[in-house]
């Protein structure tokens, strides 16, 4: 680790580097799409290197303007931003898969991005719907090969459109499809999971460190709780009494310490918030450690809840979370 604070990073298993601390950009449909651009731009100057998106968002656009004002005004370089997208489910046919990539790097105005990983394992039908939905409303979802959609993303890294390539939602045994497929290139870098005090993730986060895979953390701080995918009644991760009572020992939030929390275990962390005030307190988090007596208290508070459990592909071969990890 370097001493400048907003280079913390941690080196991937290709060489490239990941600043450990990202800024998440997903907001439910009825955010306005310009807040995305705003909260970007306020990010980069508290700090933020490190920008996590999606063809999911559907804020490219936006937080493309939002780099480039940036490094129009000389806050920052190209270079000096590690820019995340995802490819949808709708995308994971492997003649699909570069399209998909191409398509977010024009919204974007980049000739490149940093890491391009699969948003989820489970194909959705393909077609410019996002949802694809049949006549009774339920998703429509369809079977593709993951070693093959791999393979296309191995391709994107060759020709340069992505310095990295990575895995999102899957568990230990969909990242082993992967690491184990003959004539493997490229080896995922990344695993990017739900993971707070309520679901640690650390048999995964074991996993993972043993085959040179770094965790990110979303929802880190709990959730946004869009109805859409997270059940209302679902408990407040930052009224947790214990993260509250740790947080005012060390004068911080308790944002502060789920996301410290993170960082201490070697977790790359994603932090999502579109207020000013909490963009610069999440990026705040380097000035104070957590005792070994508190990451103690903070693993105790793991259940195991999931605020995204993406249930409508309970069964589908590959939906992840019927895995114990």
């Amino acid at each position: 680790m370097t001493d400048l604070k907003q280079s913390y990073s941690v080196r991937l298993n290709d060489g490239h580097f990941m600043p450990v601390l990202g800024f998440g950009t997903y907001a439910p449909d009825h955010t306005p799409k310009s807040q995305a651009a705003e909260a970007t731009k306020v990010a980069i100057d508290v700090g933020f290197r490190h920008i996590d998106s999606a063809y999911l968002y559907q804020n490219e656009q936006e937080v493309g303007q939002a780099i480039w004002e940036k490094i129009a005004d000389g806050t920052v370089k190209r270079e000096d931003i590690f820019y995340t997208t995802k490819l949808w489910a709708t995308f994971l046919r492997p003649e699909l898969v570069r399209p998909a990539l191409e398509s977010s790097l024009k919204k974007l105005g980049l000739d490149y991005v940093d890491l391009f990983i699969i948003h989820v394992p489970f194909a959705m039908k393909a077609g410019e719907e996002l949802l694809p939905k049949n006549a009774s409303g339920e998703i429509i979802l369809e079977t593709v090969d993951l070693c093959d959609t791999w393979e296309a993303l191995e391709k994107c890294k060759d020709a340069g459109l992505t310095k990295s390539i990575g895995v999102s939602n899957f568990n230990h045994k969909l990242l082993e499809l992967i690491l184990n497929k003959p004539g493997l290139k490229y080896k995922p870098t990344c695993n990017q999971v739900e993971c707070h005090p309520y679901l640690n993730q650390s048999k995964l986060l074991e996993f993972c460190k043993s085959k040179d895979i770094v965790l990110v953390a979303y929802s880190a701080l709990g959730s946004q709780r869009d109805p859409q995918w997270v059940d209302p009644d679902s408990p407040y991760l930052l009224e947790e009494p214990v993260l509250k009572s740790i947080a005012k020992k060390h004068s911080c939030s308790p944002g502060q310490v789920a996301l410290r929390y993170q960082l201490q275990r070697g977790v790359v962390v994603l932090a999502k918030s579109f207020s000013q005030k909490r963009i610069k307190e999440n990026f705040q988090i380097f000035d104070f450690e957590l005792t070994p007596e508190d990451m103690k208290a903070i693993d105790g508070l793991n259940r195991n809840l999931r605020y995204d459990k993406l249930q409508f592909a309970a069964n589908h071969p590959y939906f992840p979370f019927s895995e114990e990890y």
